[in-house]
């Protein structure tokens, strides 16, 4: 509780500057609903609240949007996961999400020559042949130099930005102190997870802020496809990689946004959008770790149709249950199945009940509006985006390990129609559904399933006597017990404890005066104890009327 209480005081100053940030962009209410505003006055942090906040004619979404830019690169980012959320928000707020992005100033090398310094271990100008000062690059997070080693290699030099580290771990701290706030004082919204979203959110930013992560991704991922020609992932030096530096092989292509390039450079555009599709579905259906962000910017054009992929920060990893499920989702959309998408979603309920009727006619109408759309014309990311609505409508939240599978799959789709207008996202899905339902059914896997399953029924089994006995045991001694875990319990009973505290204070305040009435009227009587009993009493008196006024403000 202690550590809990200094964490919470040294985030304030952090706090006061989101916490003003959203009133000015007409979110005061939703701050003083939470309490915020309440802590950080009693705090002394002083807050304005308009009576009229600043660009109150503008939507909602778009105030919320700009707030986000606003806020800095933690909340950028954190914008970008909920626009992969349409299971939660509508489009108008989607198409507001997907509007962000970091607008961030490179550092200046004399500021960033000391960092480097310290994660290399040595100034970079001995390490290196030479090093650009000028960045080709410059995120939210890291920074990207252009570099060449002693033996002549031509790298890229990716460097964390100076002093990140501290302002994003206070930022997520904040996120998931509202998030439980939401919570607790927004009952409907614990459907959709907001605690949940926040640590996964929190989970992914720091595995990008660690470079040597984004490095061991690139490993992982170069000997997935050290059999695939066309595929290149380019080599980490890890002699110079570390937390705060990744030094990579320098990709010398054509940026996937520049595609006036490939036909004078003798690149065929059909043939990349094949090969970047089947190389994402390889990642997601056959190797269950995947590039969650394969844009055009992450993507370079070589000689002979091959395509270099970069920026591993972000990856996608699916459990054989997971991968399971979304083949079972991807079978049933390609053959119009109602009721196999229906078995799908089921499983993903988590805490709400379903009306079975109501979804099943909602699959039904979905089914029937793409009944006699051709194939050249059916499109993946309309039937994931109507998947989603029917999801929102009937409160299921897409598990939080499938949203990067879901903006993947949509990704992927835009940039092979931005290569070949004519390229069909089902075409190369159907291949990989058979191929992994027919080794689901294979003998091989068939029988280590059967293995497995009886390996664990046999353990199970085996263990019952002894998990009797421990329990008769516990039961014995008294130490079986049954924990409730109810939300607000806590706050209700510090509000019990203060009632009481203030109930026995009064009763004690009574007695006094009672008792130093009697001590002064009495002829003989102790007056001075009466004197100091009733001064007491008049202190405890007033204590007790502030602490009632104090409480009913809260």
């Amino acid at each position: 509780m202690l550590r809990e209480t200094l964490s919470a005081m040294r985030d304030l100053p952090r706090l006061r500057e989101v916490s003003s940030v959203l009133i000015r962009y007409g979110m005061g209410d939703f701050l003083r609903r939470l309490g915020i505003t309440g802590l950080l006055e009693r705090a002394g942090q002083i807050l304005h609240i308009p009576s009229k906040p600043e660009r109150e004619q503008q939507e909602a979404p778009v105030r919320l949007r700009k707030a986000l830019e606003e806020l800095g690169p933690t909340y950028v980012k954190l914008g970008q996961v909920l626009a992969t959320r349409s299971d939660l928000f509508g489009a108008d707020w989607i198409t507001e999400f997907e509007k962000l992005q970091s607008h961030v100033p490179p550092v200046p090398w004399e500021e960033l020559h000391p960092t480097l310094t310290s994660a290399l271990g040595s100034p970079p100008e001995t390490l290196f042949a030479q090093i650009n000062p000028e960045p080709l690059g410059a995120g939210s997070i890291a920074q990207v130099h252009l570099a060449q080693l002693h033996n002549g290699d031509a790298v890229v030099v990716k460097v964390r930005r100076p002093g990140i580290r501290p302002k994003i771990d206070a930022d997520l701290r904040i996120l998931g102190y509202i998030a439980q706030l939401v919570e607790l004082e927004f009952p409907e919204t614990r459907r959709y997870r907001p605690t949940q979203i926040v640590e996964q959110f929190a989970k992914s930013l720091r595995r990008e802020l660690d470079l040597a992560t984004e490095a061991r991704n690139m490993q992982r991922f170069a000997a997935n496809f050290a059999d695939d020609p066309h595929i290149l992932v380019p080599q980490v030096y890890w002699e110079y990689t570390n937390e705060h530096v990744n030094v990579q092989q320098w990709i010398q292509g054509i940026p996937g946004n520049q595609l006036s390039e490939l036909a004078p450079n003798g690149l065929d555009r059909r043939t990349l959008a094949a090969r970047g599709a089947d190389s994402v579905l390889k990642m997601i259906l056959i190797d269950g770790y995947f590039h969650a962000d394969p844009h055009p910017g992450n993507v370079f054009y070589l000689p002979s149709n091959r395509i270099a992929f970069i920026d591993f920060g972000m990856v996608g990893w699916l459990s054989q249950t997971r991968r399971d499920q979304v083949v079972d989702l991807l079978a049933a959309l390609s053959r119009r199945d109602a009721y196999g998408i229906a078995d799908v979603l089921q499983e993903w309920v988590s805490g709400n009940t379903l009306d079975d009727e109501q979804l099943a006619s909602d699959i039904n109408e979905f089914i029937f509006n793409y009944e006699h759309v051709s194939l050249q014309d059916l499109r993946i990311t309309s039937l994931l985006t109507d998947i989603v609505t029917i999801m929102r409508e009937h409160e299921i939240a897409l598990p939080a390990d499938m949203t990067l599978l879901f903006k993947a799959l949509i990704t992927l789709e835009g940039l092979g129609r931005q290569l070949d207008p004519q390229f069909q996202m089902v075409e190369h899905l159907t291949p990989y559904v058979k191929k992994v339902i027919l080794h689901r059914f294979h003998p091989e896997t068939l029988l280590a399933k059967g293995k497995h399953g009886l390996r664990e029924a046999f353990g199970l089994l085996s263990g019952v006597p002894r998990d009797l006995g421990r329990l008769l045991k516990e039961l014995r001694r008294g130490n079986v017990r049954i924990d409730l875990d109810l939300k607000r319990l806590d706050s209700f009973g510090h509000q019990l404890d203060k009632s009481a505290n203030r109930l026995t204070l009064g009763i004690v305040t009574a007695a006094l005066i009672i008792g130093s009435s009697i001590a002064m009227t009495v002829p003989g009587g102790p007056k001075t104890f009466g004197l100091i009993a009733f001064i007491l009493a008049f202190f405890n008196s007033l204590w007790i009327i502030f602490s009632i006024w104090r409480s009913g403000k809260n």
